[in-house]
């Protein structure tokens, strides 16, 4: 289709929304656009909306691609606009039916009305088909079941639209609209899928880095803030401010006081308690995990009970049902994939048979074995604050 010139961007959940919610979420997804736009250097002239869709006013094909990375976004199609009136909008069909039917090719004519206006969407659909067969004269036949073009057609209040294309966006909710989140981040795959699945349900995240040393080494470091960067790529609107705790001094305690087999159960609920104060110091309303319900070891049922056994904030993890195929699927798609199959440093801290099914007392047990709090204290007081 020659010539669009605005971009028709499409919502979902946003629309079962009070009116005076929806109107907030528009708001901060017309933000979050006007954002990835600028942040990929797509031009454009402005952005308006109506009842349920957003408008771009752009003639460039990148602001197309920008617009279906914002979280909130459904669909968006390159349009043609015309006048909201029969005559108008069935002329800028027969042209772009000229533009895209080739002989012996079938088209469908897929017509909505939104407004006041004095005919049907199915009159739409009958004068825009007929034009495209008289302008065609021959040679191109109707199929409503299986076109070879579609032609789509929206008629609004104040104007009509015309395209051929619809992409896919990203879906979810607009980033900004569900609070923060502080978000444990290792460099693995998980985690920033974890991380990314909270952003599309419209959190904030505050990334949280708890650096191993001397048990893993700075390749874990630098996958990790890899990640976190490709991550930052999403949320344009705002600078994501990182977190980084030392938590070696943690593991050195557990080695030397605790069942070693009782490690990563122990390392997992000092990581919760140090993302808890970082928490209260961002004013968040909880903490997510990239774990998998029985992907690794420590991943169990049980131990995940005794990991967060008495923590005081909520712990959210978005990849619980998921599988590690399913899991890459997603790194793959959203970009983290490539940094975090990085070769780096396995922790070494984790011990050749880990506990799968750790019970409470012992975990309770282990744990007055160690000055829990002054552990906590030591880490905060040597957290480090950044943006990338």
């Amino acid at each position: 289709m020659k010539n669009p010139n605005i971009i028709l961007v499409r919502y979902d959940e946003l629309a079962l929304k009070s009116k005076k919610v929806r109107a907030m979420y528009e708001s901060i997804l017309i933000r979050n656009l006007r954002a990835m736009l600028n942040a990929d250097g797509s031009s454009y002239s402005e952005i308006e909306k109506e009842m349920g869709r957003i408008f771009i006013h752009s003639q460039d094909h990148n602001a197309l691609k920008s617009a279906v990375k914002v979280f909130g976004v459904v669909s968006a199609s390159p349009v043609s606009s015309c006048d909201p009136s029969l005559s108008s909008t069935s002329e800028l069909c027969a042209q772009v039916g000229a533009d895209m039917l080739k002989e012996g090719q079938s088209f469908a004519i897929r017509a909505r009305r939104a407004g006041t206006h004095d005919f049907s969407s199915r009159d739409v659909a009958r004068a825009c088909g007929d034009a495209v067969l008289q302008r065609m004269k021959r040679g191109v036949r109707v199929d409503l079941d299986n076109p070879d073009v579609e032609i789509s057609v929206e008629v609004r209040q104040e104007k009509g639209y015309v395209f051929t294309e619809s992409v896919k966006g990203v879906g979810g909710l607009p980033n900004g609209t569900q609070g923060k989140m502080v978000a444990l981040i290792s460099g693995g795959i998980d985690s920033p899928v974890a991380a990314w699945l909270m952003m599309k349900r419209g959190c904030e995240i505050i990334p949280l880095y708890l650096n191993n040393e001397p048990f893993s080494d700075g390749t874990t470091r630098n996958r990790a803030m890899q990640c976190i960067d490709v991550l930052q790529k999403w949320s344009p609107h705002k600078r994501l401010t990182v977190y980084e705790a030392p938590h070696g001094e943690n593991l050195l305690a557990f080695l030397n006081s605790c069942d070693n087999r009782l490690n990563c159960v122990l390392c997992r609920r000092m990581m919760y308690r140090i993302a808890g104060e970082v928490l209260k110091l961002e004013g968040a309303h909880g903490i997510i995990t990239g774990s998998s319900l029985g992907q690794v070891a420590s991943q169990t049922s049980q131990n995940m009970l005794a990991e967060m056994h008495g923590m005081e904030y909520p712990i959210y993890h978005p990849l619980i049902g998921l599988d590690k195929l399913e899991i890459t699927d997603i790194a793959r798609r959203i970009g983290t994939l490539e940094p975090s199959t990085k070769p780096a440093t396995c922790c070494m801290a984790v011990p050749e048979y880990p506990s799968t099914a750790a019970r409470l007392h012992d975990v309770t047990d282990a744990e007055r074995q160690i000055d829990v709090p002054l552990l906590v204290e030591s880490a905060m007081k040597d957290i480090k604050k950044f943006s990338l």
